[in-house]
């Protein structure tokens, strides 16, 4: 029987702080694909502590209600991935400071998991247990990320930044080259509004609402859709109302958020570029800097909490 391996200790007072974006998946046709970071990021500071225990503090999104002990998400996956590297931190100080909703299609478990994911990563070049370049760090968060969630769409974003495009190769999800992306700057013009509203939805649910199979005609749209949103986000914002029309899942899910529903139809009917966000229940809008008060006074009737954000350029920073 082999025994587990002992794993090296990381020395106290080794620190590190990450930031990762809110993401919003899909953007309409370009389901489990595309993926847009938005300049709303929670923040996590990690540190190596003397003697053992673990301390969990957070400060907005979550806090009196996620866990603050070992199930805490970022911790889980912190841990994990120093595992995986042959470290651990017996005392660990935590502090989250969160932004992104819980619960809203705006990623905040792909940013939860990214943010523990490069926690450790920084931690273990903080103590010179790791020696990697920086795209090879981001493509191991990705990776790791992806499997974690089942899908890159929000990940990749949250690791790269600006509008991206991620896919999977083969059937190892654990190969490094498992998860691709590329990411495409978008359009000076164009402005994201988040519409969020007040109740949650859990994506196993909103995901439950989908077919097994859909017809021929609404998946080729939706495709011949995708393809034109590519263009619409780089280079001519003019054809985002038509480039954000799909047929695979919006409807299907709109049992689930009535609400979300008719603030998209609402929208979209002003020919303006509305798209659920993730599996819902927010809505995003891409439009330009005239449409954003137009979107706040449609969002107003319904006590929405509007957020006009900048697509966020950078993805996920840790020092």
């Amino acid at each position: 029987m082999t025994s587990p391996q002992r794993l090296a200790a990381l020395p106290a007072g080794t620190a590190a702080t990450v930031r990762v974006p809110a993401t919003s998946a899909n953007l309409g046709p370009g389901f489990d694909a595309f993926g847009l970071a938005l300049d709303l990021c929670d923040e996590v500071r990690a540190e190596v502590v003397d003697g053992a225990g673990l301390r969990v503090r957070v400060e907005g999104q979550g806090a009196g209600v996620v866990p603050t002990d070992e199930r805490h998400l970022v911790v889980r996956v912190l841990r994990e991935e120093l595992a995986a590297a042959g470290f651990t931190a017996p005392g660990l100080d935590v502090l989250c400071r969160n932004v992104i909703p819980h619960g809203r299609g705006l990623g905040s478990s792909a940013s939860a998991i990214v943010a523990g994911l490069a926690a450790a990563r920084a931690l273990l070049l903080a103590a010179g247990a790791v020696a990697e370049h920086e795209q090879e760090t981001r493509a191991r968060v990705l990776l790791e990320a992806s499997r974690r969630e089942g899908h890159p769409d929000n990940a990749a974003p949250a690791v790269h930044g600006g509008f991206t495009i991620a896919w999977t190769r083969g059937e190892d999800p654990t190969h490094p080259d498992a998860v691709r992306s590329v990411r495409l700057a978008v359009h000076p013009d164009v402005r994201a509004v988040v519409c969020v509203p007040a109740e949650e939805l859990a994506t196993s649910r909103a995901r439950a609402l989908l077919p097994a199979t859909v017809p021929h005609g609404d998946a080729a749209l939706t495709a011949g859709r995708a393809g034109l949103l590519v263009h619409a986000l780089t280079t001519d914002p003019s054809l985002l109302l038509d480039a954000t029309e799909e047929r695979l899942h919006q409807a299907q899910r709109a049992p689930a958020m009535p609400r979300s529903a008719e603030l998209l139809r609402a929208l979209r009917a002003e020919g303006l570029a509305a798209v659920v966000s993730g599996a819902g229940p927010s809505v995003l809008v891409l439009t330009d800097e005239a449409g954003v008060g137009r979107v706040s006074g449609l969002a107003a009737q319904g006590a929405w909490d509007v957020h006009a954000r900048p697509v966020h350029a950078a993805g996920v920073d840790w020092s």
